[in-house]
């Protein structure tokens, strides 16, 4: 086989909040992308209010991942006289870029924060080189493409912008059925504004239908025998394709996920991390890695849009969740003397599997356990309690424990 090493693009993971930015920093993100606590598309992420985004900043410049915010919401008039202090706050803070989608913020960006590199969001629906020019022409650095474009059509992008414009796209996550997420289905039903961060996900109910006269009594919307799926959609998951993301000349690969868990972001981010590495050296994928994308809570995978127009989906869309987080590794010494803090509970006797930062995930059997004043503890129930055990090899700190269990949705 010839080795042919080309261009590592960017993997830029997501981080809803301290612990899960952490997560993706240790576990192989070269950026991460993140919100303050206004403007972001994702409000009910943990966030970061201004202390924290300083320490986020601080924490990942020290281990050289960039950090990217997310102003990517279409502010009103008596929201947008807040953002010059918010930018400010951003700039002072060290963030490497600022991700907008409105004409006015992006505009704001550039006197407010002139620090900070301006990325325009997949919100702004990018699709064509005469768009993406025209951003860069504006001034921004990098254009977040719409999420509806092949591979194909994100080529001639590529072909036909300047080298010093960087192109981001999407390549895991969860897809909306909207254009590039502009929806008004949550605002409508529920009053929660999707362009303004706070969408409900409507498009994830399960709807039936009801005759006037027959209050009470449903009729399911049937695509066939399985149920209504209307509004179905699959997660994107393009791992088995780097190949041809690498082809196309993409500068980052964005994982979807800021409103998602630590585990997540950890698992996911780790995955991705050792799968590129290897497909950018052209040395084959190693399974193992690639398996841990079926060990987060996931709906069934898809390309997207990458292959072309991809469809209705019939099947069940629920949710496949088969591993649960049992505990984190805190600290561990080199004779595998471990402490763990307890996330769900397990039991000295169950197997369990290990996967930490640079990690290979291996099994075994949980041991005894004692708690902080030497006790033993067969079958520990408190949240955040410290336990001490032996492990069988010694792993890094922010190891996750987790523990096979069936928790799909029926």
């Amino acid at each position: 086989m010839v080795d042919k090493q080309r261009t590592l693009p960017e993997l830029l993971a997501p981080a809803g909040d301290m612990e899960r930015l952490k997560m993706a920093v240790l576990y192989g993100a070269d950026a991460v992308y993140l919100a303050g606590t206004d403007f972001g598309m994702r409000a009910f992420a943990g966030n970061f209010d201004p202390d924290e985004l300083k320490a986020a900043v601080a924490y990942a410049h020290a281990h050289n991942v960039r950090v990217h915010c997310t102003i990517n919401t279409m502010p009103r008039g008596d929201e947008i006289v807040r953002l010059p202090a918010h930018l400010e706050r951003l700039n002072d803070a060290g963030v490497d870029a600022v991700i907008v989608a409105d004409l006015g913020a992006f505009t704001l960006a550039g006197k407010y924060a002139p620090n900070c590199q301006r990325h325009i969001s997949t919100q702004a629906s990018i699709s064509n080189y005469v768009t993406a020019n025209a951003w860069y022409d504006l001034g921004a650095s990098r254009v977040i493409l719409a999420r509806e474009l092949s591979l194909e059509e994100i080529r001639t992008i590529r072909e036909n912008t300047p080298a010093e414009l960087e192109i981001e796209a999407f390549v895991h996550g969860a897809m909306c059925v909207s254009y590039s997420g502009r929806c008004l289905l949550s605002n409508y039903m529920t009053g929660r504004d999707a362009s303004r961060g706070a969408c409900a996900q409507p498009c994830r109910y399960h709807y039936a239908l009801m005759e006037e006269k027959r209050p009470g009594e449903y009729f399911p919307i049937e695509e066939d025998e399985k149920g209504s799926y209307i509004l179905n959609s699959r997660d994107m998951c393009m791992i088995d394709h780097l190949d041809d993301l690498l082809d196309v000349g993409l500068s980052s690969l964005k994982i979807e996920g800021r409103a998602k868990s630590a585990y997540y972001a950890a698992i996911v981010t780790g995955a991705y991390r050792h799968c590129l590495d290897d497909a950018a050296a052209g040395r084959p994928i190693d399974p193992v890695w690639r398996d841990e994308v079926e060990h987060v809570s996931h709906r069934p995978y898809a390309t997207g849009f990458y292959y072309g127009y991809p469809g209705q989906y019939y099947e069940n869309s629920r949710y496949i969740r088969e591993w649960q987080v049992v505990a984190l590794v805190t600290e561990c010494d080199s004779d595998g003397n471990a402490v763990i803090s307890l996330r769900n509970k397990f039991r000295t006797g169950d197997t369990v599997e290990l996967v930490g930062p640079d990690l290979r995930p291996f099994s075994m059997t949980v041991p005894e356990m004692r708690d902080e004043v030497g006790t033993v503890i067969e079958e520990p129930r408190n949240p955040q309690m410290l336990l001490k055990l032996r492990l069988p090899r010694p792993v890094p700190p922010m190891t996750l424990v987790r523990h096979q269990v069936e928790l799909s949705a029926k």
